[in-house]
C-alpha cells in the first residue's frame, strides 16, 4: 500500500506540525470507499490528516488533532484546518468556529463541519460548502470538481529523541574496519563449507538486492549496483541469485553468499511461490534459476540439484521489510511471512529481520543516521515488526541502503555491516545446533 501524496507535499503537510511524519492507515482504492471502511481503519487515532484526490487532479483535505468516531455528535478542535496544494505550495485554511470543527458521521469519510465531508455518503464524491466553519475558494480547494479518485488518511505520528539509545552503536571509522576485519576473516564452523548462505526474503520494493549492492560497495569502495534494484510494482528480481561479496575490484570472495529471490506479492500466482522458497532453503536451485510465480520448480527440470551438499542449503534467513510501511502491512502479506516462518522454523534455520529505509521512515533518522537507535519512532516500528512476524526484537537490525548517494558514508556502513556480521554469527548459531545434533545421534548409537 503506497501513499500518493508526493515526499514534497508530505514535508508541506509536516511542516504545519512540528517534527512528526505521516503513517498512512487507509487508502480507499484497497479498503473501500464507505464510511464503515473509513471508520474500522481510522476510528480512536488521532492526530490525522486526510487527504482527497479528484479526477482534476486536485489535492486536498484536513488536519484534526481529534480522534475519528462514529457518534454523531460535533467535535471541537481548535487546531484544524484545511489545506489544498497549487503545485508544491500548500494552501491552509484553518478553522472558524472550532466547536463545529469536525462531526462524526457513520456513512460518511473524513467530516469537517459542514465545510468538507470526503467519501460522502458511502461514494467516491466530496461534499463542499464553504463560508460557516472554514473559509475557502472552491476553485482553489478541488476545482469544483467533486468526484473522487482516492482518499487517504494519515496518522501523524512524533518523532521522540531519546535521552540515551536503546541499542549502543560506535560510530567511528575504526569500527567500521573492524566489522569489516571481521567479515573478511570469518569462516564457518562446518569444514565442508567456506562460504556462509544467507537468504533474503521480503515483498517487492522492501530493498533485498539493494542490501547486496550496499554490501558489496562497501567492499568495493564505491557505490556500485550489480545485483538490479529499483522501485517498481512487480518484483524486479526475476531469477534465484547467489551473489558473492568481494574484497575490492579485483579481490578474492568474501565468505558470504548473499541469496536474492523474486519479492514476496500478496496475491496468489504472483511473486515468488513459497514451494520455491523450500527448494532454495533445501539447495535444490541453481543460481540464475528462472522464477514462474504459477508453477514451483519440479526436481526433473533441468538444473535441479537432487543431492544438495551442506554448501548448497541456507545457513540462515532474512526477512527484508520496509519499516515505512510495517503499520500498514496487508493481512496477507502477514499470513504469508508467518508461513515462511514456520516452514524455516521446522527446518532449524536462524532467522532475522532486516528493516531498511529508516530513514524514510523517521525524520529524526533523515536529520542523521546516528539517530536511528535514539529515535522512538524507530524502537515503535521495531517492536511492531516483531509483533508482526514472530521474531525476538533482538533478531531485529534497522539498516539504510545505499539508493541515492554516490559516495560511502561511514555511518550507513557501520549500519550495514552490524547487520552483515550478525547474519554471520546467526550462522554459527546454524552450524551449532548441527553439530549438537550429530552428537545426539552419535551418543544414542
Amino acid at each position: 500500500m503506497n501513499s500518493k501524496l508526493t515526499k514534497t507535499q508530505q514535508k508541506a503537510i509536516c511542516s504545519q506540525l512540528g517534527k512528526v511524519k505521516l503513517n498512512l492507515l487507509y487508502k480507499a482504492s484497497i479498503h473501500g470507499f464507505t464510511g464503515a471502511d473509513f471508520h474500522q481503519h481510522c476510528d480512536n487515532k488521532s492526530p490525522t490528516v486526510s487527504v482527497g484526490y479528484n479526477t482534476s487532479g486536485h489535492v486536498f483535505g484536513g488536519y484534526t488533532s481529534q480522534p475519528f468516531s462514529q457518534s454523531g455528535q460535533f467535535v471541537n478542535d481548535g487546531q484544524a484546518f484545511l489545506f489544498s496544494f497549487s503545485g508544491e505550495k500548500l494552501n491552509k485554511y484553518p478553522v472558524n468556529d472550532a466547536q463545529y470543527a469536525l462531526r462524526m458521521h457513520s456513512t460518511c469519510g473524513p467530516y469537517f463541519g459542514e465545510a468538507l465531508i470526503l467519501v460522502h455518503g458511502n461514494q467516491p464524491k466530496v461534499y463542499s460548502n464553504p463560508g460557516k466553519y472554514y473559509n475557502f475558494n472552491t476553485a482553489e480547494l478541488h476545482g469544483n470538481d467533486l468526484t473522487m479518485t482516492e482518499c487517504e488518511v494519515y496518522q501523524v505520528e512524533e518523532t521522540v529523541e531519546l535521552e540515551k539509545p536503546w541499542r549502543v552503536v560506535i560510530w567511528e571509522s575504526k569500527r567500521k574496519s573492524e566489522l569489516m576485519e571481521s567479515i573478511r576473516t570469518y569462516r564457518p564452523l562446518n569444514s565442508s563449507v567456506t562460504q556462509a548462505r544467507v537468504l533474503l526474503i521480503g515483498p517487492v520494493g522492501a530493498g533485498k538486492s539493494s542490501f547486496f549492492n550496499s554490501i558489496n560497495s562497501i567492499f568495493r569502495g564505491h557505490v556500485t549496483s550489480q545485483a538490479i534494484s529499483g522501485s517498481c510494482s512487480t518484483s524486479l528480481t526475476t531469477q534465484f541469485r547467489t551473489y558473492t561479496v568481494k574484497a575490492g575490484r579485483e579481490g578474492k570472495p568474501l565468505p558470504l553468499i548473499l541469496c536474492d529471490t523474486m519479492g514476496l506479492e500478496e496475491n496468489v500466482g504472483a511473486g515468488i511461490d513459497i514451494d520455491d522458497i523450500s527448494n532454495i532453503l533445501n539447495g535444490h536451485l541453481p543460481d540464475r534459476y528462472q522464477f514462474n510465480p504459477s508453477v514451483p520448480l519440479q526436481s526433473e527440470a533441468h538444473g535441479f540439484c537432487k543431492s544438495p551438499g551442506l554448501k548448497d542449503k541456507i545457513h540462515c534467513v532474512t526477512y527484508v521489510l520496509d519499516a515505512s510501511k510495517i503499520s500498514i502491512m496487508s493481512t496477507k502479506m502477514e499470513e504469508k511471512l508467518k508461513t515462511i516462518r514456520r516452514k524455516v522454523n521446522l527446518m532449524g534455520i536462524p532467522q532475522l529481520v532486516l528493516l531498511t529505509k529508516v530513514d524514510e521512515a523517521c525524520s529524526l533518522v533523515k536529520e542523521d543516521i546516528r539517530n536511528v537507535y535514539r529515535s522512538s519512532y524507530i524502537r515503535d516500528v521495531v517492536q511492531e515488526a516483531g509483533t508482526r512476524v514472530g521474531v525476538p526484537l533482538s533478531c531485529i537490525i534497522p539498516v539504510k541502503n545505499y539508493s541515492q548517494e554516490l559516495e560511502l558514508d561511514t555511518n550507513i556502513d557501520i549500519l550495514l555491516l552490524s547487520a552483515a556480521v550478525q547474519m554471520l554469527r546467526f550462522v554459527d548459531n546454524f552450524f551449532d545446533d548441527l553439530s549438537d545434533q550429530l552428537s545426539s545421534v552419535t551418543n544414542v548409537k
